[in-house]
C-alpha cells in the first residue's frame, strides 16, 4: 500500500489559515470527514483532542502529526494542510507549524496501514521533502511529491546498522528502543532521529521499535551484549531487565526526535549510569524522563492503562 492510497484530493488543503491550534485541528478534521473515512465525527474529534492532551503532536521543524484511533473511523486515512503563515501549535521546538498531517485509524486488528503511515513519518524528517510539500503549486503536485518519495525510500528496517557486525571505524556500538503508547509518528521519528545522529557521529546503531502493533527489530542478546550504550526513548512500558549491567540512557520518546544528537554524543562519551534491575520489579518499565514522584505516579498509571491507549504504532507515536 502506498501513502497516496490513504490521502485523497478532497482531504488536502494547501492554503489553510487557522487562527490557532484548536482551529487547525478542527479544520483538519473537517477535511478528513470530506474524505469519507469517518463514520462518527464526534467520536473521532474526541479522540484527536484527547490525544493532544497527552502531549503535543507538533514534532518540531514546522510539522505536526495529530491522530486518532476509534470505532468512528471506517477506514485508515490521511488529511493534509499546508499553512503558509504558520500556526502556534505548542510544538516541541516552540516554533509555528506549517505542515500538518492528520491520521485516522480504525479500531481494528487489521494494521496493514501501519507501515504506510510509518513511511510518511520518516519522510517528514527529511527537510527537503517537507519543503517541497509546503511549496507545492497544487494538490496534484503535492500528491506527486509524496508518490515519488514513497517510491524511492527503502524499507524501514534498513535504518538499522547491525550492532553485532560493526567495522572498527565506528566509535561506538549503540542499541536503542523507541516507543510511545498512543501514536504513529513519534516512535518511528525518534528511531529515524537516532539513526541519523548515530551516522553523523560515526556510530553503529540497532533500533527496536515498540507499539500496539507489536515490537519490531527486537534487540537480540548478542546485540545487547555488543552495545556500548543503550538508549531507551519511550513513554510506555519497555522490558528493561535484559539491560541489567549495561549503560542505559532513559528519556522521553520526544527526546529521540528533538535531542537525538545530544543523546548519541552522551552515549559516545560513556558518561552514563549502569542499569541495575531491582529485585521483584515488573518485566517492563516506562522511561518518561526521571525518577520524580510525578514519574512514579505516571509509571503506576501506565501499568494499569497502557493497554487502553493503543494507536497505530507497528515499529512508531
Amino acid at each position: 500500500m502506498r501513502i497516496t492510497e490513504l490521502l485523497s484530493k478532497e482531504s488536502i488543503v494547501l492554503k489553510a489559515a487557522p487562527a490557532g491550534k484548536k482551529e487547525a485541528l478542527e479544520q483538519a478534521i473537517e477535511i478528513m470527514v470530506k474524505s469519507g473515512k469517518i463514520s462518527d465525527r464526534a467520536e473521532y474529534t474526541r479522540q484527536v483532542f484527547a490525544r493532544e492532551k497527552e502531549g503535543t503532536t507538533g514534532i518540531g521543524e514546522g510539522i505536526a502529526i495529530p491522530h486518532g484511533k476509534c470505532k468512528g473511523v471506517k477506514a485508515p486515512g490521511l488529511a493534509a494542510m499546508v499553512i503558509p503563515e504558520g500556526v502556534e501549535f505548542e510544538a516541541l521546538d516552540g516554533e509555528p507549524v506549517y505542515l500538518l498531517f492528520l491520521i485516522a485509524a480504525p479500531d481494528t486488528k487489521d494494521n496493514v496501514h501501519l507501515d504506510v503511515l510509518s513511511k510518511l513519518s520518516v519522510l517528514l524528517m527529511n527537510e527537503e521533502f517537507a519543503e517541497k510539500l509546503k511549496n507545492a503549486a497544487d494538490v496534484e503536485e503535492f500528491l506527486q511529491i509524496i508518490d515519488e518519495a514513497d517510491e524511492s525510500i527503502p524499507e524501514m528496517k534498513a535504518q538499522n546498522a547491525e550492532v553485532g557486525d560493526v567495522e572498527e571505524t565506528f566509535y561506538r556500538n549503540i542499541a536503542a528502543v523507541t516507543s510511545c503508547p498512543t501514536g504513529i509518528a513519534h516512535t518511528y521519528m525518534a528511531a529515524e532521529g537516532l539513526a541519523k545522529a548515530a551516522k553523523a557521529n560515526n556510530c553503529a546503531i540497532r533500533i527496536e521499535t515498540r507499539g500496539s502493533g507489536g515490537a519490531k527489530n527486537v534487540l537480540t542478546e548478542a546485540e545487547i551484549a555488543a552495545a556500548d550504550c543503550i538508549i531507551v526513548a519511550a513513554d510506555t512500558k519497555v522490558p528493561m531487565e535484559r539491560f541489567a549491567g549495561k549503560k542505559v540512557i532513559e528519556c522521553q520518546v520526544s527526546d529521540g526526535i528533538s535531542k537525538a544528537d545530544q543523546l548519541i554524543k552522551r552515549a559516545v562519551k560513556g558518561e552514563v549510569p549502569v542499569y541495575r534491575a531491582v529485585q521483584g520489579e515488573e518485566a517492563g518499565t516506562a522511561a518518561a524522563g526521571n525518577n520524580s514522584l510525578t514519574h512514579k505516579i505516571y509509571m503506576h498509571l501506565m501499568s494499569g492503562v497502557s493497554h487502553m491507549l493503543p494507536f497505530v504504532v507497528g515499529a512508531v507515536y
